[in-house]
């Protein structure tokens, strides 16, 4: 990282004194929660959801690796695979993961 560049460069990552948290953050404005976009096969609803409200399983194979949730128009469980994408998408939009293990 050249000097003048915006961001933390190694000598203050290392250096010798501390940087409280309220200094490392200044500065940065307020992230927008995350919203992701759905469809409930049952009723056909469409809606947004925040990250709160879907949960991801990651298992062995495609078959096992899903993501759910309770769709907000007729409360049915929906459950949809999930593939390389969107795993990606719903961990970088802090959406809970739950990682499945082999019993064999």
């Amino acid at each position: 990282m050249s000097e003048g560049s915006e961001g933390l460069n190694e000598s203050a990552v290392s250096g010798g004194s501390e940087m409280t948290v309220a200094a490392a953050f200044a500065g940065m404005r307020r992230a927008m929660p995350v919203v992701f976009r759905a469809g409930c096969p049952d009723c056909r609803g469409r809606f947004e959801l925040g990250a709160n409200a879907l949960r991801l399983a990651i298992g062995a194979s495609s078959r096992t690796t899903f993501y759910s949730f309770t769709c907000p128009e007729c409360g049915v469980c929906v459950r949809k695979p999930a593939g390389e994408r969107i795993v990606e998408l719903l961990t970088g939009g802090g959406v809970r993961t739950l990682r499945l293990h082999s019993t064999v």
